[in-house]
């Protein structure tokens, strides 16, 4: 019973983070100008909006899922680069903030087991969220922000290996260990999620 409360409240706070992460996608774009996310549907808080089969059924499969990116036109932003780079923070930032008021929260809703396993695993998985989206690795978020804080010759390099090789450098990441049975992911990841979630996971 307690592994099935456990997946259950995983899937819950898995759709509510990817679902707010990729609405800020959405919603930064069309602030800045862009109407591609509204005219196909994803300005929306509605779980199916933005959730890709294959990730929603990976969540309940390997506890790891994904979203559909939210598509935008730099053509529609008067300044390409930096909108861009916004965007791309948006999702990110989201999944910190509902972590950051989720945390807030906890501290004045009632201390029964349930409601706080919940919210511990809420607050995880968008601290999570957040902070794997933030690697330079295409195609999370990380690399946008990444390409578009470099100068211009240099970003279309980087967007070249990223076009040939992104897949299989973020596969390389989640998959393949290299010291001590830990991936690079582990390495990278868990010392920032350990330190964020120090400051917000409810004691």
């Amino acid at each position: 019973m307690e592994n099935l409360i456990y997946y259950l409240f995983l899937a819950i706070a898995l759709v509510i983070g990817i679902t707010i992460h990729e609405y800020s996608h959405a919603l930064a774009a069309d602030r800045l100008g862009d109407p591609t996310p509204r005219s196909l549907g994803r300005l929306s808080l509605n779980p199916l909006r933005h959730l890709d089969p294959l990730g929603t059924l990976m969540i309940f499969i390997l506890r790891f899922g994904w979203g559909k990116p939210v598509p935008i036109d730099t053509y529609n932003l008067k300044n390409p680069r930096r909108d861009e780079l916004v965007i791309a923070l948006a999702g990110p930032v989201s999944n910190l903030i509902l972590a950051s008021i989720l945390s807030l929260t906890s501290n004045f809703i009632p201390q029964n087991f349930l409601i706080l396993s919940f919210f511990f695993t809420l607050i995880q998985i968008n601290i999570i969220l957040a902070l794997f989206n933030l690697l330079p690795i295409p195609p999370l978020d990380g690399s946008k922000i990444f390409l578009n804080l470099l100068p211009v010759d240099t970003s279309l390099k980087w967007q070249e290996t990223f076009d040939r090789y992104g897949i299989i450098i973020l596969l390389i990441t989640l998959f393949i260990p290299i010291y001590n049975n830990k991936t690079l992911i582990d390495l990278i990841l868990t010392p920032a999620i350990n330190l964020v979630s120090g400051f917000l996971l409810p004691l």
